[in-house]
């Protein structure tokens, strides 16, 4: 199935683009895709999980939700949802 990734501030940097399109196996999660992205870019690496959740301040949406208010790295993943991944952002 094909997802489409959407990366913002820092992260959009690591990837070189606002937008990809990936293709994972059916009956891929969230947490099988931020795994894949800290193998695939250097960048990623330690940055998206930290003790098998996702890292604290770095935040995660299916399709628009927050991926901690459903089943966090164990959410489901279909054919077509956008997933957008958010660096911790600091400022005041």
């Amino acid at each position: 199935m094909e997802l489409e990734l959407r990366f913002f501030a820092t992260f959009r940097e690591v990837v070189g683009q606002k937008t990809i399109h990936w293709r994972v196996d059916d009956g891929s999660t969230v947490g099988n895709v931020l795994h894949s992205l800290e193998a695939e870019y250097d960048g990623f690496s330690g940055q998206l999980i930290e003790n098998g959740d996702i890292r604290p301040h770095v935040n995660v949406l299916k399709n628009g939700r927050e991926v901690v208010h459903l089943d966090g790295l164990e959410t489901d993943l279909e054919d077509g949802d956008a997933v957008s991944v958010f660096p911790p952002v600091a400022g005041g």
